[in-house]
């Protein structure tokens, strides 16, 4: 039941509140579900079509007890560029590899499942997760910043001020309105800064010409383009092991809505895993991109304080009916970048802060220096990195990916020699899996 101000995963609410909530996660996680696919030369309707399928799927899989919505994973960006080359046509090879890190993750989802996530625990103990998810929102700080301004990072000439001006209206409404707003628009401070920020771009003239048209030239009704794998070793052997990527993000993610909603949800860490896990492999065998639960939702919970899974299963449906109306989703990709970068200066802050809370809950000892290696060395390197990754041998390695092996690499290494209740875990007790 709602408790001081907070909505639980079980508790239902109103239609006519419901439409607007769910909306209001669809335009959160929509900026980063459509860029994914654009920067690995996937298709965007397809993968908001995929992403709504996929958070029903996992709703249905942890039986509506784990809050969360599944987007596009940054991840992959690399890999599968490192397997397609730029190419379109060679995504259905990329598929191969995203559908064999899928299998991999349905193993360790049901490994957990049916022997609990003690393993994970020791591999990923806080200290790991709470960098995992930190680096995730400090990884795509600059992401938000030049969207916010430019690309250039610079303010030359009276021009620039109309997008800093969209930008800084953006924030201040979303940040003022779970403050000051009375009554259920307190419960809509994403959604609102949006619509301010897009109606104050247009009445400034910031909205880009080329996305006004696609709005008027879309068809309300179409079939997103479908495409089916491609066996390929090369991409398994490149794509598949980013499996563990997602298995850290997950949870992270799920220590981080615990930590927000003040209920322990790593005893459905496994069937979390089970539906992220099928949730990518349908992505990839329809020509989706993998799947992973979302970071920017999970801030918009915590503002919010609604962490109710009717929101998600909403939501779902409002993407899968974007995924089915190429005029709305171009309604939705219409947004000006100054907006998107007003919203994200937020909920990517907020991303950061959740990894903190999770150290800050687990008592995790900064006075030991492995835990200060560990924390501090994934995420400068992931945050120096960013969006652009690490390319080795020519082959692009994603700035969260990095940071995230190199969390889980040190802790082990220098985990070994040490007793346990001296090395990194801070507070780490294992707990079973309820199945």
């Amino acid at each position: 039941m709602a408790q001081g101000g907070i909505l639980y995963p079980e508790d239902k609410i109103p239609f006519a509140r419901l439409v607007p909530m769910g909306l209001q996660h669809v335009v959160a996680m929509f900026g980063a579900t459509v860029l994914a696919p654009l920067l690995m030369g996937f298709n965007p309707q397809l993968a908001l079509f995929f992403s709504g399928i996929g958070t029903l799927v996992f709703v249905a899989a942890t039986r509506m007890k784990v809050p969360s919505y599944l987007g596009s994973s940054f991840a992959f960006i690399g890999p599968v560029l490192a397997v397609t080359g730029g190419d379109a046509g060679k995504v259905p090879h990329a598929l191969c590899g995203i559908a064999g890190a899928a299998v991999l993750y349905l193993v360790a989802a049901l490994i957990t499942m049916r022997w609990g996530s003690g393993w994970i625990d020791r591999l990923m103990p806080p200290i790991v997760t709470g960098s995992v998810v930190a680096l995730i929102g400090l990884n795509l700080a600059s992401s938000a910043v030049s969207d916010a301004i430019n690309a250039s990072l610079a303010v030359n000439s009276a021009a620039d001020l109309p997008a800093l001006i969209v930008a800084a209206v953006t924030f201040l409404t979303a940040a003022l309105i779970p403050l000051h707003a009375k009554g259920f628009l307190r419960l809509l401070p994403i959604l609102s800064g949006v619509i301010v920020g897009f109606l104050l771009a247009a009445v400034l003239g910031a909205l880009d010409p080329l996305s006004v048209a696609r709005i008027r030239d879309a068809a309300w009704i179409g079939l997103p383009p479908f495409q089916t794998p491609v066996f390929s070793l090369h991409a398994l052997v490149v794509i598949a092991p980013l499996f563990i990527v997602l298995v850290a993000e997950n949870k992270g993610h799920i220590a981080a809505i615990s930590s927000y909603m003040g209920r322990d949800l790593n005893p459905h860490l496994g069937r979390a895993y089970l539906g992220d896990a099928v949730a990518t492999l349908f992505s990839s065998l329809g020509g989706g991109t993998p799947q992973t639960t979302y970071a920017e939702n999970m801030g918009v919970m915590a503002i919010t304080r609604v962490f109710s899974t009717y929101n998600f299963i909403m939501a779902a449906a409002v993407a899968i009916l974007l995924g089915l109306c190429p005029k709305f989703g171009a309604l939705i990709q219409a947004i000006p970048k100054p907006v998107l970068g007003g919203i994200s200066l937020i909920l990517y802050g907020l991303i950061a802060l959740m990894g903190v809370r999770i150290w800050m809950d687990a008592k995790v000892d900064f006075a030991d220096p492995q835990n200060l290696v560990v924390a501090g060395a994934s995420l400068i390197a992931a945050t120096g990195l960013g969006v652009k990754g690490l390319t080795v041998a020519g082959v692009n390695i994603a700035g969260i990916a990095v940071g995230t092996l190199l969390a889980i690499v040190l802790n082990a290494g220098l985990s070994i020699g040490r007793k346990p209740a001296d090395s990194g875990g801070g507070g780490f007790r294992p707990s079973g899996d309820v199945s």
